[in-house]
């Protein structure tokens, strides 16, 4: 038996537990360049995902748990999150005469500005982290993303 031939160790203990992994360390590398992008901006990529959302239903605003359940990340505490943008005059806050407790948020013209300001940058960002993956990779890559999410996720997920 040659050394081409000896079978593999085993380092993982199931395939499905070797692709949660490798979906994790993927994740951690890239994800590097995102917490620099961020930084420079002073947000946390939660901070922007949230501000890329308001952004998609702008001039409209949304309520706060429904913006949660569409961030890409579980969001633990989505009033703290909301209470820096705020803070920054990069979104605003709105209750409801009839309903109190209902909070709606809406991007601030100075939110729109700050993810213009960004674009570029994050445009960049992704072609460092998928840039060397053709067209159709990066298709079958979110085909099967989205297919191993699914079971996962409620039915009615429009977090994109």
């Amino acid at each position: 038996m040659s050394g081409h031939d000896k079978p593999r160790s085993r380092r993982f203990d199931s395939l499905a537990q070797e692709a949660f992994l490798n979906l994790w360390r993927t994740y951690d590398r890239l994800r590097v360049h995102e917490e620099e992008l961020f930084g420079r901006y002073e947000l946390t990529p939660q901070q922007y995902n949230a501000l890329r959302l308001l952004r998609r239903d702008h001039p409209g605003n949304v309520p706060t748990l429904a913006l949660a359940s569409r961030l890409v990340s579980r969001a633990p505490d989505i009033t703290r999150l909301l209470d820096r943008l705020v803070e920054r005059g990069l979104i605003a806050r709105e209750r409801r005469a009839d309903n109190r407790r209902v909070v709606r948020v809406g991007i601030t013209p100075a939110g729109l500005e700050l993810l213009k300001t960004m674009e570029a940058d994050i445009k960049r960002c992704h072609e460092r982290q998928l840039g060397h993956l053709s067209q159709e990779q990066l298709q079958q890559l979110i085909a099967m993303l989205r297919e191993a999410r699914q079971p996962h996720e409620p039915s009615d997920s429009t977090w994109l």
